[in-house]
C-alpha cells in the first residue's frame, strides 16, 4: 500500500552514478592522494587500516573519479555472500577527511537527482535491512568472490515520500546518528584509556594503594605462565561414556572476552574430535589456533562442566594466583609480542601448549594482583555498558527506519502533519 503523496520508485530513476577508475597496484604509493578500495570499507563506513595512495602528480586527469564528503558509494563485489557479512551493495558515506580521494574499481559513487531525493534519504533507504536482503537474493559467484550488476542493483523498487518529507525524515533519523556516532567515540576513547591503563598497571609503572594506603612496593616477579595456571588440567578420554552429553565451546564460539549464548550439545559417541576440553567456572580459554584474534575469554558460572574445544589452552589460576588478573594480562602487548612470535603457518596459524606454558608473565603480590584486577574489571564493565547502548541506539534507529522509510508513521512538516 502506497502512503498518500508518496510514490514509488526504482533506485536507477532517481539517482546518477559514477563508476570507479582500475587503478594497478603498482601504481599505490605511501602518500599522495588516497584510493578508496572495497577493503576500506566496513559496515557502513571508511576505516583506515592500510589506506594506499596515487602520487599527486598523476591525479590531475582523474577528476571524474574525485571524492567529497557525504558522497555515497556502493559495491559490486564481495567476498562472502551471506546476507550480514558480504560488502556488495553496501553503503559507504564518505568523512571529511576523504575528501578529494579517488574511486577505485568495483564501487560505483550514486548521487541523488536534485528535488527528487536528498542524499540523506538515499544513504537511509541505501542501509535499511530490506535492500540488503534485496542484494543478498542476486549476488552470484563463490565464497571467494561475489558480484551484482549495476543494472540489477537499480532496479530496487522502493517507496518516495515528497522532497520536503524527506528532509524531515533525513533530520529526525539524524538525531540518532549523532547519539550513535558520540557513543561509538566514547567507546573507542574507553578502550584507548583502559589500554594505557593496562600497560602502567601490568607493568609496575603505576602502583595502586594497598590496604593501610600507601602505594604497593616491590619488583613484579617474571615467571612462567606454567607456574601460575595449570594448562589443561582435565580432559574426556576414551572411556567416557557414550551417551554423556554435553554443551560444546568451540573455536567459534569465542570472540575476545565473550563465550556465546547458544552453544551445541553433543553425545560424546557423535562429538567432533576436538570437544575434549573440561572447563570450570573461573577457568580461562585461550585460542592457541589464529590466537591474534584473541579468542580468549573467562568461564563464568553457567558455562561449568561444559567441554571446550582443544584449540584452547584451558588456565585453571593456582593458589594465591588473581585469575582476573592473569586473564588481562593474556591481552596486554608483552603477552602479544611473545604469542606473535611463536606463531607457526601461514593458512592455519597456532602455537601448542608447550608454548603457552613457556610464555613469560610479570606478576606481583597476590593482594596488588585482586586490585588490579578489580581497576580493570570495572573499566570493562564501563566498556560493556557503553556497548550496551550503542546497541540499544542502533536497534531503536533501526524501529524508527522501519516506520518513518514506509510511511508507517509520518512527520510534520511545517506545522502540517502528514498522514496516510
Amino acid at each position: 500500500m502506497v502512503p498518500n503523496g508518496w510514490n514509488e520508485t526504482k533506485l536507477g530513476d532517481v539517482i546518477k552514478h559514477q563508476k570507479g577508475y582500475a587503478f594497478k597496484s603498482e601504481s599505490y604509493k605511501k602518500d599522495g592522494i588516497r584510493i578508496i578500495r572495497i577493503s576500506d570499507t566496513s559496515r557502513n563506513s571508511i576505516h583506515d587500516k592500510s589506506p594506499v595512495y596515487l602520487a599527486e602528480d598523476a591525479s590531475e586527469s582523474l577528476a571524474n573519479y574525485k571524492l567529497r564528503e557525504d558522497d555515497i558509494i556502493l559495491s559490486t563485489v564481495g567476498s562472502r555472500p551471506h546476507l550480514l557479512d558480504s560488502m556488495v551493495g553496501k553503503a559507504v558515506k564518505l568523512r571529511k577527511q576523504d575528501n578529494g580521494a579517488l574511486l577505485n574499481q568495483n564501487l560505483v559513487k550514486v548521487s541523488p537527482k536534485p528535488n527528487v531525493i536528498t542524499n540523506d534519504y538515499l544513504f537511509s533507504m541505501l542501509t535499511k535491512s530490506r535492500f540488503i536482503y534485496f542484494i543478498s537474493t542476486l549476488v552470484r559467484g563463490n565464497a571467494n568472490q561475489v558480484s551484482i550488476t549495476l543494472a540489477e542493483l537499480f532496479s530496487y523498487k522502493f517507496l518516495l515520500p515528497p522532497y520536503d518529507e524527506q528532509r524531515k525524515i533525513a533530520k529526525i533519523l539524524s538525531t540518532w546518528d549523532k547519539a550513535i556516532s558520540s557513543t561509538e567515540r566514547l567507546i573507542n576513547n574507553s578502550k584507548q584509556q583502559k589500554k594505557a591503563l593496562m600497560q602502567q598497571l601490568l607493568t609496575g609503572k603505576k602502583r595502586l594503594l594497598d590496604e593501610s594506603g600507601k602505594p604497593f612496593e616491590g619488583e613484579f616477579d617474571r615467571v612462567n605462565l606454567s607456574e601460575l595456571a595449570t594448562i589443561d588440567k582435565s580432559s574426556l578420554g576414551k572411556k567416557t561414556p557414550e551417551d554423556f552429553e554435553f554443551s560444546y565451546i568451540s573455536l567459534s564460539d569465542v570472540e575476545t572476552g565473550k563465550i556465546a549464548g547458544n552453544l551445541e550439545k553433543h553425545f560424546f559417541a557423535s562429538s567432533p574430535s576436538r570437544a575434549r576440553r573440561k572447563v570450570n567456572c573461573g577457568d580461562i580459554l585461550l585460542a592457541t589456533v589464529r590466537p591474534n584474534l584473541k579468542g580468549f575469554a573467562k568461564v563464568k558460572a553457567e558455562h561449568d562442566g561444559m567441554i571446550a574445544s582443544t584449540g584452547f589452552s584451558v588456565l585453571t589460576p593456582k593458589k594465591d594466583v588473581s585469575g582476573d588478573y592473569l586473564y588481562h594480562y593474556l591481552f596486554s602487548c608483552h603477552i602479544t609480542g611473545q604469542i606473535n612470535a611463536l606463531v607457526v603457518g601461514s593458512n592455519y596459524p597456532a602455537i601448542n601448549s608447550s608454548d603457552v606454558s613457556g610464555l613469560k608473565v610479570y606478576i606481583p603480590c597476590y593482594d596488588e594482583q585482586k586490585k588490579i584486577a578489580k581497576v580493570l574489571n570495572n573499566a570493562d564493565e564501563s566498556l560493556a555498558q557503553l556497548e550496551q547502548q550503542l546497541a540499544d541506539l542502533k536497534q531503536e534507529k533501526k524501529a524508527l527506519m522501519q516506520q518513518l522509510l514506509t510511511g508507517k508513521r509520518r512527520v510534520k512538516i511545517n506545522s502540517r502533519e502528514c498522514v496516510a
